[in-house]
Protein backbone atom coordinates (compact mmCIF):
# COMPACT_ATOMS: atom_id res chain seq x y z
CA UNK A 1 0.00 0.00 0.00
CA UNK A 2 1.42 3.40 -0.65
CA UNK A 3 0.16 6.76 -0.04
CA UNK A 4 0.40 9.51 -2.57
CA UNK A 5 -0.37 12.76 -1.63
CA UNK A 6 -1.71 15.41 -4.55
CA UNK A 7 -1.57 19.34 -4.90
CA UNK A 8 -4.72 21.49 -5.52
CA UNK A 9 -6.84 20.17 -8.18
CA UNK A 10 -9.00 22.89 -8.42
CA UNK A 11 -11.36 21.02 -11.26
CA UNK A 12 -8.40 19.64 -13.02
CA UNK A 13 -9.84 16.58 -13.38
CA UNK A 14 -8.08 15.12 -16.22
CA UNK A 15 -4.82 16.00 -15.39
CA UNK A 16 -5.70 14.22 -12.10
CA UNK A 17 -6.20 11.19 -14.03
CA UNK A 18 -3.18 11.66 -16.16
CA UNK A 19 -1.31 11.65 -12.70
CA UNK A 20 -2.83 8.91 -11.11
CA UNK A 21 -1.84 7.11 -14.20
CA UNK A 22 2.20 8.35 -13.81
CA UNK A 23 1.56 7.11 -10.32
CA UNK A 24 0.30 3.86 -10.91
CA UNK A 25 -2.30 4.24 -8.50
CA UNK A 26 -4.31 1.14 -7.34
CA UNK A 27 -7.26 2.06 -5.94
CA UNK A 28 -7.83 -1.53 -4.58
CA UNK A 29 -4.38 -0.70 -2.49
CA UNK A 30 -3.04 2.88 -2.65
CA UNK A 31 -4.75 5.72 -1.09
CA UNK A 32 -4.60 9.47 -1.78
CA UNK A 33 -4.14 12.48 0.73
CA UNK A 34 -6.00 15.45 -1.21
CA UNK A 35 -4.67 18.82 0.10
CA UNK A 36 -7.76 20.61 -0.46
CA UNK A 37 -9.49 23.28 -3.41
CA UNK A 38 -10.87 20.10 -5.33
CA UNK A 39 -13.38 22.92 -7.17
CA UNK A 40 -13.59 25.56 -8.40
CA UNK A 41 -12.21 27.58 -11.51
CA UNK A 42 -11.01 24.56 -13.55
CA UNK A 43 -12.75 23.22 -16.24
CA UNK A 44 -14.82 19.39 -14.78
CA UNK A 45 -15.38 20.42 -10.74
CA UNK A 46 -18.44 18.14 -11.08
CA UNK A 47 -16.46 15.12 -12.39
CA UNK A 48 -13.71 15.92 -9.65
CA UNK A 49 -15.96 16.25 -6.72
CA UNK A 50 -17.70 12.84 -7.53
CA UNK A 51 -14.52 10.82 -8.40
CA UNK A 52 -13.35 11.82 -5.09
CA UNK A 53 -16.30 11.44 -3.42
CA UNK A 54 -16.66 7.31 -4.91
CA UNK A 55 -13.49 6.53 -3.97
CA UNK A 56 -14.90 6.36 -0.54
CA UNK A 57 -11.97 5.82 2.01
CA UNK A 58 -9.04 5.30 -0.15
CA UNK A 59 -9.25 9.35 -0.42
CA UNK A 60 -8.64 11.14 2.63
CA UNK A 61 -9.31 14.87 1.63
CA UNK A 62 -9.37 18.58 4.18
CA UNK A 63 -11.48 21.52 3.13
CA UNK A 64 -10.02 24.04 0.92
CA UNK A 65 -10.95 27.58 0.83
CA UNK A 66 -12.35 26.76 -2.52
CA UNK A 67 -14.28 24.40 -1.09
CA UNK A 68 -15.40 26.32 1.76
CA UNK A 69 -16.90 29.12 -1.22
CA UNK A 70 -18.97 26.19 -2.72
CA UNK A 71 -20.66 25.36 0.58
CA UNK A 72 -20.94 29.11 0.85
CA UNK A 73 -22.59 29.86 -2.59
CA UNK A 74 -24.53 26.68 -2.29
CA UNK A 75 -26.39 28.08 0.83
CA UNK A 76 -26.66 31.42 -0.78
CA UNK A 77 -24.07 33.39 1.25
CA UNK A 78 -20.97 35.70 -0.20
CA UNK A 79 -20.47 37.20 -3.31
CA UNK A 80 -19.90 34.74 -6.23
CA UNK A 81 -17.01 35.80 -8.27
CA UNK A 82 -16.51 36.57 -12.16
CA UNK A 83 -14.57 33.17 -12.49
CA UNK A 84 -16.22 30.76 -10.71
CA UNK A 85 -16.96 27.21 -12.47
CA UNK A 86 -19.30 26.38 -9.59
CA UNK A 87 -22.18 26.06 -11.77
CA UNK A 88 -22.26 22.66 -13.16
CA UNK A 89 -22.14 21.65 -9.05
CA UNK A 90 -24.87 23.61 -8.07
CA UNK A 91 -27.34 22.11 -10.84
CA UNK A 92 -26.48 18.70 -10.42
CA UNK A 93 -28.80 16.10 -9.61
CA UNK A 94 -26.76 15.04 -7.14
CA UNK A 95 -25.85 18.08 -5.73
CA UNK A 96 -27.03 17.36 -2.39
CA UNK A 97 -25.03 14.65 -1.90
CA UNK A 98 -22.28 16.03 -2.77
CA UNK A 99 -22.42 18.93 -0.38
CA UNK A 100 -23.56 16.81 2.06
CA UNK A 101 -20.27 14.77 1.88
CA UNK A 102 -18.16 17.70 1.25
CA UNK A 103 -19.01 19.19 4.04
CA UNK A 104 -18.52 16.35 6.80
CA UNK A 105 -14.88 16.23 5.27
CA UNK A 106 -12.01 17.62 7.78
CA UNK A 107 -10.16 20.67 8.07
CA UNK A 108 -7.08 18.97 9.63
CA UNK A 109 -5.73 15.56 8.80
CA UNK A 110 -3.01 13.82 11.44
CA UNK A 111 -1.41 10.44 11.07
CA UNK A 112 1.82 9.13 12.38
CA UNK A 113 3.87 11.92 11.83
CA UNK A 114 2.25 14.02 8.95
CA UNK A 115 -0.32 16.18 9.36
CA UNK A 116 -2.38 17.19 6.27
CA UNK A 117 -3.81 20.58 5.95
CA UNK A 118 -5.06 23.24 2.87
CA UNK A 119 -2.94 26.38 3.72
CA UNK A 120 -1.30 26.20 7.23
CA UNK A 121 -1.19 26.14 10.96
CA UNK A 122 -0.38 28.89 13.47
CA UNK A 123 3.16 28.92 14.90
CA UNK A 124 2.01 28.82 18.44
CA UNK A 125 -0.69 25.17 17.62
CA UNK A 126 1.10 21.66 18.04
CA UNK A 127 -0.14 19.48 15.87
CA UNK A 128 -2.34 17.79 18.64
CA UNK A 129 -3.96 21.61 19.28
CA UNK A 130 -4.74 22.23 15.39
CA UNK A 131 -6.21 18.78 15.22
CA UNK A 132 -8.74 19.57 18.30
CA UNK A 133 -9.66 23.16 17.21
CA UNK A 134 -10.15 21.71 13.44
CA UNK A 135 -12.47 19.06 15.43
CA UNK A 136 -14.55 22.65 16.62
CA UNK A 137 -15.01 23.44 13.27
CA UNK A 138 -15.91 20.40 11.44
CA UNK A 139 -18.50 19.09 14.50
CA UNK A 140 -20.93 22.64 13.67
CA UNK A 141 -20.17 22.35 9.88
CA UNK A 142 -21.08 18.73 9.37
CA UNK A 143 -23.93 19.54 11.77
CA UNK A 144 -27.83 20.66 11.68
CA UNK A 145 -26.89 24.03 12.81
CA UNK A 146 -23.95 24.52 9.49
CA UNK A 147 -25.46 27.32 7.55
CA UNK A 148 -25.49 29.45 10.39
CA UNK A 149 -21.69 28.88 10.43
CA UNK A 150 -21.96 29.74 6.57
CA UNK A 151 -23.05 32.85 7.43
CA UNK A 152 -20.74 34.24 10.01
CA UNK A 153 -17.40 32.32 8.34
CA UNK A 154 -16.74 34.98 6.13
CA UNK A 155 -14.27 37.77 7.39
CA UNK A 156 -10.50 38.52 7.76
CA UNK A 157 -11.42 39.05 11.57
CA UNK A 158 -9.28 38.51 14.25
CA UNK A 159 -6.17 38.05 12.38
CA UNK A 160 -4.36 36.51 15.15
CA UNK A 161 -5.78 33.67 17.50
CA UNK A 162 -6.22 33.95 21.37
CA UNK A 163 -7.29 31.02 23.52
CA UNK A 164 -10.24 33.35 25.53
CA UNK A 165 -11.61 33.50 21.60
CA UNK A 166 -15.20 31.98 21.18
CA UNK A 167 -17.88 31.95 18.93
CA UNK A 168 -17.86 33.08 15.22
CA UNK A 169 -14.51 34.34 15.66
CA UNK A 170 -12.80 31.54 17.77
CA UNK A 171 -14.03 29.48 14.28
CA UNK A 172 -13.18 32.22 12.10
CA UNK A 173 -9.54 32.27 12.91
CA UNK A 174 -9.42 28.76 12.70
CA UNK A 175 -10.77 28.22 9.54
CA UNK A 176 -8.68 31.04 7.59
CA UNK A 177 -5.30 29.54 9.43
CA UNK A 178 -6.15 26.34 8.07
CA UNK A 179 -7.76 27.59 4.60
CA UNK A 180 -6.30 31.04 3.77
CA UNK A 181 -2.58 31.86 5.46
CA UNK A 182 0.48 32.69 3.35
CA UNK A 183 2.18 34.77 5.87
CA UNK A 184 2.25 35.52 9.63
CA UNK A 185 4.01 37.62 12.01
CA UNK A 186 5.97 35.86 14.69
CA UNK A 187 3.49 36.72 17.37
CA UNK A 188 1.02 34.72 14.61
CA UNK A 189 -0.81 37.52 13.27
CA UNK A 190 -2.05 36.49 9.89
CA UNK A 191 -1.99 39.01 6.87
CA UNK A 192 -4.29 37.97 3.84
CA UNK A 193 -4.03 40.73 0.90
CA UNK A 194 0.16 39.26 -0.48
CA UNK A 195 -0.65 35.98 -2.66
CA UNK A 196 3.22 36.24 -4.08
CA UNK A 197 6.20 34.08 -3.36
CA UNK A 198 7.75 33.75 -0.34
CA UNK A 199 10.30 36.09 -0.92
CA UNK A 200 7.72 38.99 -1.07
CA UNK A 201 6.26 38.66 2.36
CA UNK A 202 5.20 42.25 3.40
CA UNK A 203 7.21 44.26 6.11
CA UNK A 204 6.89 42.26 9.68
CA UNK A 205 5.72 39.29 8.58
CA UNK A 206 7.42 35.91 7.02
CA UNK A 207 6.07 32.69 5.21
CA UNK A 208 4.13 30.69 7.86
CA UNK A 209 6.24 27.70 8.06
CA UNK A 210 9.26 29.75 8.73
CA UNK A 211 8.56 31.35 11.84
CA UNK A 212 11.09 30.86 14.29
CA UNK A 213 9.81 27.92 17.17
CA UNK A 214 6.94 27.04 15.41
CA UNK A 215 5.30 24.38 17.53
CA UNK A 216 4.39 22.42 14.58
CA UNK A 217 7.83 21.56 13.12
CA UNK A 218 8.21 17.89 14.75
CA UNK A 219 5.56 17.13 12.11
CA UNK A 220 5.84 17.65 8.20
CA UNK A 221 3.10 18.96 6.90
CA UNK A 222 1.49 18.22 3.98
CA UNK A 223 -0.21 21.35 2.33
CA UNK A 224 -1.17 23.27 -0.67
CA UNK A 225 -2.88 26.76 -1.42
CA UNK A 226 -0.06 28.87 -2.36
CA UNK A 227 0.39 28.60 -5.97
CA UNK A 228 2.98 31.46 -6.25
CA UNK A 229 5.76 29.32 -3.31
CA UNK A 230 5.39 26.21 -6.14
CA UNK A 231 7.10 22.96 -4.99
CA UNK A 232 8.60 22.61 -1.80
CA UNK A 233 9.60 19.77 -0.16
CA UNK A 234 11.45 19.94 2.94
CA UNK A 235 12.23 18.00 5.94
CA UNK A 236 9.24 18.91 7.75
CA UNK A 237 7.38 20.57 5.20
CA UNK A 238 5.39 19.34 1.70
CA UNK A 239 3.75 22.07 -0.01
CA UNK A 240 2.31 20.72 -3.31
CA UNK A 241 0.77 23.47 -4.71
CA UNK A 242 2.34 23.56 -8.27
CA UNK A 243 0.16 25.78 -10.01
CA UNK A 244 -1.70 23.13 -12.53
CA UNK A 245 -4.81 25.52 -12.77
CA UNK A 246 -2.63 28.38 -13.57
CA UNK A 247 -0.80 26.33 -16.63
CA UNK A 248 2.18 24.66 -14.57
CA UNK A 249 2.05 20.85 -13.17
CA UNK A 250 -0.14 18.75 -10.92
CA UNK A 251 1.91 17.35 -8.13
CA UNK A 252 1.83 13.89 -6.09
CA UNK A 253 4.70 12.59 -3.76
CA UNK A 254 4.55 9.43 -2.24
CA UNK A 255 4.59 9.64 1.53
CA UNK A 256 6.66 6.37 1.98
CA UNK A 257 9.44 7.44 0.28
CA UNK A 258 9.12 10.69 -1.50
CA UNK A 259 9.13 10.37 -4.90
CA UNK A 260 7.79 12.79 -6.82
CA UNK A 261 5.18 12.54 -10.23
CA UNK A 262 4.44 15.56 -12.30
CA UNK A 263 2.11 16.18 -15.09
CA UNK A 264 2.25 18.66 -17.08
CA UNK A 265 -1.54 21.51 -17.18
CA UNK A 266 -3.19 23.45 -20.09
CA UNK A 267 -2.44 26.81 -19.83
CA UNK A 268 -5.87 27.45 -20.62
CA UNK A 269 -7.22 25.43 -17.41
CA UNK A 270 -8.23 28.55 -15.84
CA UNK A 271 -11.56 29.82 -16.74
CA UNK A 272 -10.71 33.24 -14.83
Amino acid sequence: MATYAVGDIQGCYDALQRLLEACRFDVAADRLWLVGDLVNRGPRSLDTLRFVRDLGSRAVTVLGNHDLYLLMAAAGFGRRSKGDTLDPILDAPDRDELLDWLRCQRLCHHEGRFCLVHAGLLPQWTVGKARALAHEVEQILGGPDYLDFMRNMWGSEPVAWSDDLTGWPRLRVIVNAMTRMRFCSPEGAMEFRSKGEASAAPDGFVPWFEVPGRLSADHVLVTGHWSALGLRMEANLLALDSGCLWGRHLTAVRLEDRALFQVGCPANAAQA
